[in-house]
């Protein structure tokens, strides 16, 4: 279905509600640039990764696009887990795997408060700029601590530069690239005023030193475009 969310008014603040979640994964390809780019490189990352009996945790898994991609590549045994606190999006995660004929476990719960298991991967495909900035690097710290020797965070974020002049030409190389995908004016600052103060983005830097503050030795930049990156951080 085409993403449509933002051609009306807005009346609140974005969220990830049934409207969102039935048109999310057009919403993903048109407005995260090279998103499929980024996701197969994840993919690399996460099979080279696994081995017979890993686990894997996908932090604000959506629609479980991933995970189903990473279920249908995957050689070896693994425990896939998925956890979203939208049940709209979770709901339509079931529906594709069903589709798929995949195993994947599907959990609504609080990507904070979650007990983990001691995991050999964790991703988290642009959800750390929707946790609250006081209490992000506590759950990073928590992904640090769930995973075993030698495990990896795999993230994808928005970024900003803290050069004036650079961020607004990042903004505005962005916006014309959700134009070319069809975007209209009207539904881009509609989306903008949705998501001030839901979304809050870090820096590249900050995302790095932010990984290494949390107990990983090493933390870098994998794939980016203009204000986009995916990171790979090893514990």
């Amino acid at each position: 279905m085409d993403d449509k969310v933002f051609t009306k008014p807005i009346k609140k603040q974005f969220e990830f509600d049934e409207e969102v979640a039935a048109v999310f994964d057009d919403m993903l390809e048109r407005s995260v640039p090279f998103y499929k780019e980024s996701q197969k490189l994840t993919l690399f990352f996460a099979l080279k990764q696994l081995q017979d009996g890993g686990v894997v945790y996908d932090l604000g898994c959506s629609t479980a696009t991933l995970l189903i991609a990473l279920s249908k590549k995957i050689k070896k045994s693994a425990t896939l887990i998925g956890l979203d606190n939208s049940e709209a999006m979770l709901e339509r995660a079931r529906k594709k795997c069903e589709a798929f004929g995949v195993e994947i476990e599907l959990k609504n719960a609080d990507i904070l408060e979650y007990d983990y298991s001691q995991a050999d991967l964790f991703i988290s495909n642009y959800t750390l700029q929707f946790v609250r900035p006081l209490i992000r690097e506590e759950l990073v710290k928590k992904v640090a601590s769930s995973l075993k020797k030698d495990g990896i965070f795999i993230f994808s974020e928005k970024v900003i530069s803290h050069h004036s002049k650079l961020n607004k030409e990042l903004i505005e190389c962005y916006y014309d690239f959700k134009k070319e995908q069809g975007y209209s004016e009207y539904e881009i600052v509609q989306k903008r005023e949705a998501l001030e103060n839901v979304l809050v983005p870090y820096s590249e830097e900050e995302n790095i030193k932010m990984a290494k503050n949390c107990g990983f030795s090493h933390c870098e930049v994998v794939f980016r475009w203009a204000n986009f990156a995916t990171f790979i951080a090893l514990k």
